[in-house]
């Protein structure tokens, strides 16, 4: 996820409007811009609309003038890494290329450490906790 945050804060930090005396500014767009991306990666399920989260939280740093192209970068990126993201889980890995984990949490309350089946969510022990797609009467 990485290389999609980077090529966000590359493509806007030339427009990033600067503080007087240093370029905290610009490492705030980066922060904002890796958070943003890590959490796409780490939780994609509850992350509903990550561009409109991260154009929030960075659009303070911009004119006014050029925020409708802030929004259309983040945009087209946040989609190359959502597509991304969606690939790595459908083949059975984490963005990262580990191996993914089930999603469900054992009597004890611990994260479950086994493998989920494929195109699911959830190991073999956990696979009723998986949501099944209704069909309309």
């Amino acid at each position: 996820m990485y290389q999609f945050s980077r090529a966000i804060y590359r493509e806007l930090a030339p427009e990033v409007l600067e503080a007087p005396g240093g370029s905290a500014n610009r490492r705030a767009v980066l922060a904002a811009c890796e958070a943003a991306c890590d959490r796409l990666a780490s939780d994609p399920h509850y992350f509903a609309r990550p561009t409109r989260t991260l154009f929030r939280e960075i659009r303070i740093y911009f004119p006014l003038e050029r925020q409708r192209r802030v929004y259309s970068v983040i945009e087209r990126h946040m989609e190359l890494a959502g597509g991304y993201v969606d690939r790595a889980l459908a083949e059975g890995r984490a963005p990262d290329g580990s191996a993914t984990k089930c999603r469900a949490s054992t009597r004890g309350g611990r994260p479950c450490r086994r493998e989920p089946l494929p195109g699911l969510e959830h190991c073999p022990s956990h696979r009723h906790l998986a949501e099944v797609p209704r069909i309309a009467a």
